[in-house]
């Protein structure tokens, strides 16, 4: 068990991780880099979301406007979620496998999105907490 004293670093270190990891998504559509393939930006939906990803990436792992950045990260995963892996990927009604295909994201290939979804809802619910620019700034409730 972690003591109760750990817990603003290992938040911060959640926030920091998630954000690092979801900019890197963002890079790979909008820059073409690990591994990615460069996606225009009016490719829909690739390439707005590639935005979306770069720069709420970047602010949440920074710690800037996170409430409301990462309440849009989430939503966007969300809509990435049912959007692109149960409704496209697998063309039956309910994407691959019928109704479980919508139930299990192992199924329609949509771990990263769920988690990224609830992940940055949680982020947006207890804002930026330390190691922020939120932090630096003094910012009421970061």
């Amino acid at each position: 068990m972690i003591p109760e004293r750990y817990t603003p670093v290992t938040y911060a270190l959640f926030r920091i991780v998630f954000g690092y990891v979801f900019l890197l998504y963002g890079l790979q559509k909008t820059a073409g880099w690990f591994g990615g393939t460069q996606i225009p930006l009016t490719s829909w939906p690739q390439g707005p979301a590639g935005v979306v990803e770069t720069v709420c990436g970047l602010m949440i792992l920074l710690g800037l406007f996170t409430r409301v950045t990462a309440f849009v990260a989430s939503g966007e995963m969300a809509v990435a979620y049912f959007y692109v892996h149960v409704m496209q990927l697998g063309q039956p009604p309910m994407g691959p496998g019928g109704a479980m295909g919508l139930l299990v994201p192992q199924m329609n290939k949509g771990i990263d999105a769920a988690l990224f979804c609830f992940a940055f809802l949680y982020i947006a619910t207890r804002g930026s907490g330390i190691w922020s620019l939120d932090a630096v700034m003094g910012k009421k409730g970061r």
